[in-house]
């Protein structure tokens, strides 16, 4: 069967359910690498890896979603619920541009009392105080809560969201979009068509996203396959995912518990990633679950970009993962392993190449 499905890749046409299936299944892993390696040398035959400079600002650890896979979360009531003030935002950010970052990855939870207001006041001092720096923020999730607190239809939310400054909506909160698996991981969390919809009504308003899952928790490897096929049909209305992130889940300190995914096992759905969507341009190795190593790995399994540098990152730390890279530390991975590492912002144009 590989090699009909090379020729279906070498024809340009998608693969089905069952061919996706299969690779993830049953097919040689290497074999699925180097089909996925032929893409990613397709769309980016410069052999150049991408990275940005971001900060991931956790504005609060207070969510009434309170999903099973996270140890992030606290209840408002718990002696370290927080929620940042703005001037802390802010320094955060300051903080950022002095390190030369063009990215605010600014998510927290569902915060029971954070109406619209409070983030088109921030999101207006932000464009003021830092215009350089694209607000790449909220989560599908996120947006709705905000609109239900607020009284609002999720379009004129996220229409007002931009207007205060809200650039792009990255992909978080999608874990699986199959609904028997996010019933069980995170009952209170949105279903796959809401995450879609703010999805879809980010592009229609113009603004760029991202597109994540996280696996290895209790999804079955249809589930996996049938995530990736979403996703591809979202773009086909949309167009508007620039990249296709895949994590693993980390277990420790979660109420759901159990084992992450093998590095094999990420390899496998990183490749099948870069095989399935072939109308998103960018997949990007996640270094923050993996670790440097399997990152560089990664870059021959489909990946061309890196992710951000992450000034910050506390959302996988709490769950016990903490790698940590400073940009120097990402230009040596990808130089390592033979690319050209180039520094870009959201949108994916380049800044600098080293």
């Amino acid at each position: 069967m590989v090699e009909s499905i090379s020729e279906k890749i070498d024809q340009g046409r998608p693969i089905d359910r069952d061919e996706a299936l299969w690779l993830l299944t049953e097919a040689d892993l290497l074999a699925v690498g180097r089909l996925a390696d032929r893409i990613r040398q397709r769309r980016h035959p410069h052999s150049r890896v991408t990275f940005v400079v971001d900060r991931n600002v956790n504005y609060t650890n207070v969510c009434q979603s309170q999903c099973r896979f996270c140890a992030f979360y606290r209840d408002a009531e718990a002696a370290d619920a927080y929620l940042l003030a703005p001037e802390a935002i802010y320094a955060k950010v300051q903080e950022l541009v002095e390190h030369g970052g063009t990215q605010l990855l600014m998510q927290g939870g569902l915060h029971p009392e954070l109406r619209i207001e409070w983030f088109e006041a921030l999101f207006r001092e932000l464009k003021q105080r830092f215009p350089q720096v694209q607000i790449h923020s909220l989560s599908p999730a996120e947006v709705i809560h905000i609109a239900r607190l607020s009284d609002l239809s999720m379009p004129d939310c996220l229409a007002r969201m931009k207007a205060a400054g809200l650039d792009s909506v990255p992909g978080g909160g999608a874990e699986v979009l199959v609904d028997d698996v996010r019933q069980e991981i995170s009952p209170n969390k949105i279903g796959w068509r809401d995450w879609a919809a703010v999805m879809e009504q980010a592009h229609a308003l113009g603004m760029k996203t991202t597109a994540t899952m996280m696996f290895g928790s209790r999804e079955r490897p249809a589930d996996i396959v049938e995530h990736l096929l979403r996703i591809r049909e979202i773009q086909a209305k949309t167009g508007g995912f620039t990249a296709f992130i895949p994590w693993t889940f980390q277990p420790d300190n979660t109420e759901l518990g159990g084992e992450t995914a093998s590095g094999v096992e990420y390899l496998r759905v990183l490749a099948l990633s870069r095989i399935v969507l072939d109308n998103v341009a960018n997949i990007q190795a996640s270094w923050v679950t993996q670790g440097a190593g399997m990152a560089q790995v990664a870059l021959f399994f489909g990946a061309n970009d890196l992710g951000g540098t992450m000034l910050e990152e506390n959302v996988v730390a709490a769950a016990g993962c903490s790698f940590r890279m400073s940009q120097q530390d990402v230009v040596e991975l990808a130089r390592g392993a033979g690319f050209t590492p180039a520094k870009r912002n959201t949108q994916y144009e380049i800044l600098e190449t080293f």
